[in-house]
């Protein structure tokens, strides 16, 4: 395992972590994916309290993503056996909103859908601690609220069912995994006395990320050295050919997953069957994930048509709630661009106006580095295939693309990480692994 400040490696920082959760808070859970890093933190979480003879049990919480490989379903279950007398079980199957990425015509699904149940994937589990809409113990649940919401508030309500105190979830979450999740543990407002692995989820509740700075490497290392089981979905995607950075047990549905799906037709064919009529454009997304007709390869714009026009025809076939999400996200870029306008170096500005797209100096940038003038366009172009330097300034294009890849957050748009900042936090990840 690499070496934690010189000094320390991961695992050794990872148990003076824990010395200092269980100094400093009085309820402590742990979440639990089925995927390699929760399955990780949990093995890791349970030694350590075998080790100190801690007799205090902690919560296990699982939200049940009912559409998921039987292999995940099968660990989940192995795990909650395993370590049953030393936690508090709490497993959940709930309608949860869910973001999908496989279509157009739902931005959500919902896990474990009552209006639903001749289309579950698989049987809801029976054991006494799952909880369901008829027997749901949690009363800071609200029906069908969002996923990560859900989350949040199992938080407050295990805090509130312990009588108080100061109450604490830890998460699997690892920096190195996407520049995402370095940016949640790194870029944070409210962090525990200074310590950024852990953050502030609502009034005295928190969340920490005990192995923030473990290493891919790191998780599997450990699996082989302390013989810790492991959810073997991950021996099925190696025998796949798939990469280990991009093996994710997740939601099939996410942005994240929707690339894989395919998989399943090869590694649960049964599965696959029943994924394809639970949401819509699971077997589109399958097929064309990785073609054109998702967006992710050059599209020819229809005949007769500006990318304005393509873009406004995208729009009026879509569901009203889905197009007024996106309608949203434009026209908050198209007057970002008419009135406050991004920064650029000399060079880039000087090609987009040799490009003769009309632009206007806007002072200086306070997000960029060096202090790059802020550039303002006056009027949306159709496209800006010409300018060669950067992606990042607007166009009706990437407002298509944005429809056609069914990317409901718009980041492609620039609503999440420029190339630029990209660069710069890649860059950061490298200095703050050897001195955070």
């Amino acid at each position: 395992m690499k070496k934690y400040n010189k000094q320390l490696n991961v695992y050794e920082a990872f148990l003076l972590r824990m010395d200092y959760i269980f100094r400093e808070f009085d309820n402590i859970y742990v979440a639990f994916s089925g995927g390699k890093d929760s399955g990780l933190l949990l093995h890791l979480v349970m030694d350590y309290i075998k080790r100190k003879g801690i007799t205090q049990k902690i919560g296990l919480f699982h939200q049940d993503m009912e559409a998921q490989y039987e292999l995940t379903t099968e660990y989940v279950t192995a795990m909650f056996d395993k370590y049953l007398n030393l936690v508090e079980p709490y497993w959940f199957c709930v309608p949860m909103a869910t973001r999908t990425a496989v279509g157009n015509y739902e931005m959500f699904w919902y896990p474990w859908d009552d209006e639903k149940r001749e289309a579950w994937v698989r049987s809801m589990p029976t054991m006494s601690y799952v909880y369901n809409l008829t027997n749901n113990p949690m009363t800071t649940y609200k029906y069908k609220m969002l996923y990560k919401d859900h989350a949040k508030q199992f938080g407050r309500w295990y805090k509130d069912i312990h009588g108080g105190g100061k109450t604490i979830g830890l998460i699997g979450l690892r920096a190195d995994e996407s520049l995402h999740r370095y940016s949640a543990i790194v870029n944070k407002r409210y962090d525990y006395k200074g310590q950024k692995w852990i953050t502030e989820s609502s009034e005295n509740v928190w969340t920490a990320s005990p192995l923030y700075d473990w290493q891919v490497d790191d998780v599997w290392i450990a699996n082989a050295r302390f013989g810790y089981e492991y959810n073997k979905l991950y021996d099925m995607f190696y025998l796949a050919g798939v990469a280990v950075s991009d093996m994710r047990v997740a939601s099939p549905f996410s942005d994240e997953a929707k690339h894989s799906l395919n998989l399943y037709r090869v590694i649960e064919p049964k599965t696959w069957t029943k994924l394809v009529g639970r949401v819509q454009g699971a077997n589109f997304a399958a097929i064309y994930g990785g073609t054109k007709a998702m967006g992710y390869r050059e599209i020819t714009l229809p005949h007769g048509h500006s990318w304005k026009s393509y873009t406004k025809f995208l729009l009026a076939t879509l569901p009203e709630e889905v197009r007024n999400n996106y309608k949203e996200k434009f026209i908050t870029s198209i007057q970002f661009w008419a009135r406050t306008g991004g920064g650029f170096a000399e060079e880039i500005i000087q090609e987009i106006e040799n490009c003769g797209y009309t632009i206007e100096r806007n002072g200086v940038s306070n997000y960029t580095k060096d202090g790059k003038s802020k550039i303002t366009f006056r009027g949306i172009p159709d496209h800006t295939d010409d300018v060669k330097g950067t992606i990042d300034i607007p166009s009706w294009k990437r407002m298509a693309f944005c429809i056609l890849k069914n990317d409901h957050n718009c980041k492609f748009m620039g609503f999440g990480l420029t190339q630029f900042q990209q660069k710069q936090k890649k860059a950061i990840i490298e200095k703050y692994k050897n001195t955070l």
